[in-house]
């Protein structure tokens, strides 16, 4: 009787064994070859449009880019009339804190298939490898590290550091532990700070973040940190009084110093040094990402039409109390402060502008009234507001990622060989930006999601949002 048991069970096991190794092989998707016709591509590289086109798409690969007379179909392909419409290149949100696993693909109904995550955490390592394979719908992501910050960090769960050598040591333990660059922060030491950048350059890992407030935005560029964010440094730098208030920055005399310091900062606001730092940071390479929508959503959080919102709905009930808390702790003056900060920052955005500073679209998604996905879209809009062209507000959330990224061979523009990353527009985004919010399908990965699938992605990230 054993015997028999045994013999059937190894029989069943050899059965059973080429069907799992066939489930194992097979993609959970077939990707049929698609083929985009009559469409007006977008040249994000020039800020023209190439008309009456048909993309060819086949695998994760745009195979084909051609004028529609000449083009050849393949005869299986899925052939989607495109006349009237616009596609443009996979935007990017390059500053986010997302970590909502069920509703990524917020990102991918809203056409951002790229994001930058700004605080590393292990699931976001996980995650980024599953959705490179394929097994999880999300957006590409890039990793930072843990926030690396000075002995009383900002946040829990940073990585606390005192001195140079203990900057040093952060930097080789988190380029081992897997992320993709390092982020520094506001409270970091001025000798730990340098030593981090010297380590970063010889482990050959890129840093970016804040710029702590004991060193200025030009020496952080001088220093080689590739990004700055949400323009942290530039307005203390760039005050006649620089030297005074850094003081009282660094060495607080109450809780209110860094405010009145900052305010003070923007009243002896010196354009003739602003424009020395901007072609510091153009001659240095050094990238800006302003993250404008959450400098606004800070600006106006004692707007009530802000929790009205319908997008809320998108966002899961305990993040929104932490919303909540954030807003309750605003007072009128803190209100009055964030909208001067903000004015001020939207014209040093378009001063840069002037100047050639390159320039990264980025949110802050996951701070109060900063949506996954449908933020992105404010943020280029905001762009063009502070006085950028909508072909160069395209760009930050396109090209300009995958220079910043090291893809640019892969990424970045519609062009044979690079990976099919793609969003179908109903108008063209080069005469009004806000048409970059007018999706009409979405291609990730070489997947495509036509306007039911995306409304679907949004219905399923609500329920999960609810859960």
């Amino acid at each position: 009787m054993k015997l028999r048991i045994a013999l059937l069970a190894t029989l069943t096991i050899l059965l059973i064994f080429p069907v799992l190794m066939r489930a194992r092989a097979e993609p959970d998707h077939i990707q049929t070859p698609i083929a985009l016709t009559h469409v007006n591509v977008i040249d994000v590289t020039n800020g023209e449009v190439r008309r009456d086109m048909t993309v060819g798409i086949v695998g994760d690969r745009i195979s084909s880019v051609g004028p529609n007379a000449t083009a050849s179909v393949p005869t299986d392909a899925k052939v989607i009339d495109a006349t009237g419409q616009f596609l443009i290149p996979g935007l990017w949100d390059m500053h986010v804190h997302w970590y909502q696993r069920n509703t990524f693909t917020l990102f991918i109904a809203n056409g951002v298939t790229g994001v930058r995550q700004m605080f590393g955490k292990s699931d976001l390592l996980r995650w980024r490898g599953q959705i490179a394979k394929g097994s999880l719908l999300g957006p590409r992501m890039v990793v930072a590290s843990p926030i690396i910050d000075g002995p009383e960090p900002v946040w829990p769960k940073s990585i606390v550091v005192r001195n140079e050598e203990e900057g040093r040591k952060a930097v080789r333990r988190v380029k081992q532990w897997g992320a993709d660059f390092v982020k520094v922060y506001f409270l970091l030491p001025r000798e730990a700070y340098f030593g981090i950048a010297d380590e970063a350059k010889q482990q050959g890992i890129t840093f970016v973040g804040h710029v702590p407030n004991a060193v200025s935005a030009g020496e952080a560029s001088d220093a080689g940190q590739k990004s700055i964010e949400h323009l942290t440094g530039i307005v203390l730098q760039c005050s006649d009084k620089e030297t005074e208030l850094r003081e009282e920055i660094v060495k607080p005399k109450d809780q209110g110093s860094r405010a009145r310091a900052m305010a003070t900062a923007r009243e002896t606001y010196n354009p003739k040094k602003a424009a020395d730092l901007f072609v510091r940071f153009v001659k240095n390479q050094t990238w800006q990402c302003p993250t404008l929508t959450v400098l606004r959503s800070s600006a106006y959080l004692d707007d009530e039409n802000l929790r009205r919102d319908g997008r809320l709905k998108y966002i899961p009930r305990q993040l929104q109390q932490r919303w909540s808390v954030r807003i309750a702790t605003m007072d009128e003056n803190d209100s009055a402060r964030a909208k001067k900060s903000f004015q001020k920052e939207m014209e040093i955005v378009g001063a840069m502008r002037k100047a050639g500073v390159q320039m990264l679209a980025g949110t802050d998604a996951g701070n109060p009234f900063c949506f996954p996905g449908f933020s992105l879209h404010e943020e280029l809009a905001l762009f063009v507001i502070a006085g950028l062209t909508p072909a160069e507000a395209l760009r930050t959330a396109t090209l300009n990622p995958a220079k910043f990224s090291g893809l640019e061979k892969t990424l970045g523009t519609i062009e044979v060989g690079k990976i099919a990353d793609l969003v179908l527009l109903d108008a063209n985004p080069l005469e009004d930006i806000r048409n970059t919010q007018r999706i009409k399908a979405v291609v990730a990965n070489g997947r495509l999601f036509d306007r039911k699938a995306l409304d679907k992605l949004l219905a399923d990230a609500e329920g999960a949002a609810r859960r």
